[in-house]
């Protein structure tokens, strides 16, 4: 499906069943039925059921997906022992800051990339975890850390994508500029500008503007207590992101790329995304 010039995908993890599939194929042919019923056929793939499956396993679902021509925008990985219970427990176990697992989930991300290479995925996104302040005495190991990391990804000549919300824009942005590499990119979430309390998410595409190359289509609601509490997801067209700015905002910056929809909380996430797509198809005639 494609709608006043953008490709409009799903992430798989939005509309896979919360049960565990028995296999790698079994995940890989529900998530092709549920795109059918979507008319879909754009997906943001989360990488880590393949890396987990045995070779054999592995490869029919690739397969699978190369059948049902199915086109994967971007690859994702997480991390094993991330909390989001909370905003500070995330603070603390999340991406590739906390030295405790800073090894593993280095290697958990390279070989996501060399995944994604195979497959033939442009980017892999992720949350790296709370950057530190500039100010801050870590700060440079944390960008020499990302930043080996990167270069681990574009000898695989695929974008790390990192996700929004974890920091202001700004801070995102000088860290990007720290980074200085072209295989570093912005996975832009609206919501999560929201959820985390981290500031205004148009403002932020202006801020980040050439970095972004790859975009959720997500909404919220601020909490009572922004960047302490969270925010409350809710339906795409229905929180507090303003969808004509946002969509707006998008074009003015030149992004032509694809708009894929997460949806991660409520118990009908099948209709909240055909909501999302119906919200889409009503406003980029008219942004």
């Amino acid at each position: 499906m494609n709608v006043g010039g953008h490709d409009i995908g799903v992430c798989s993890w939005s509309v896979q069943s919360a049960a565990t599939p028995t296999s790698a194929q079994a995940s890989t042919a529900e998530l092709i039925a549920h795109l059918d019923a979507l008319k879909l056929d754009h997906v943001q793939l989360y990488l880590g059921t393949l890396l987990d499956a045995d070779e054999e396993a592995r490869q029919a679902s690739i397969n699978l997906l190369a059948d049902a021509e199915i086109a994967i925008t971007a690859g994702m990985i997480g991390f094993a022992g991330e909390s989001y219970a909370t905003i500070a427990s995330i603070r603390q176990t999340g991406g590739l800051v906390p030295d405790s697992s800073w090894l593993a989930r280095r290697d958990r991300a390279i070989a996501a990339a060399e995944l994604a290479k195979r497959i033939g995925i442009e980017g892999v996104s992720t949350h790296v975890g709370f950057i530190p302040p500039t100010r801050d005495p870590g700060y440079a190991a944390v960008v020499d850390r990302i930043r080996s990391v990167v270069h681990e990804f574009e000898q695989r000549n695929v974008v790390m994508l990192f996700e929004t919300g974890q920091e202001k824009d700004n801070e995102l942005l000088q860290f990007l500029n720290d980074l200085n590499s072209p295989y570093a990119g912005v996975n832009f979430d609206p919501a999560n500008m929201i959820l985390y309390g981290a500031g205004d998410p148009i403002e932020a595409i202006e801020t980040l503007g050439r970095h972004i190359r790859h975009v959720h289509i997500k909404d919220a609601t601020l909490s009572t207590k922004p960047g302490t509490e969270w925010g409350k997801e809710v339906p795409f067209g229905s929180g507090q992101v303003p969808v004509h700015a946002f969509l707006r905002a998008l074009r003015d910056i030149g992004y032509d790329g694809p708009l894929v929809i997460e949806r991660e909380a409520g118990d009908s996430r099948l209709q909240d995304v055909r909501q999302a797509i119906d919200t889409l198809v009503a406003h980029l005639g008219n942004n």
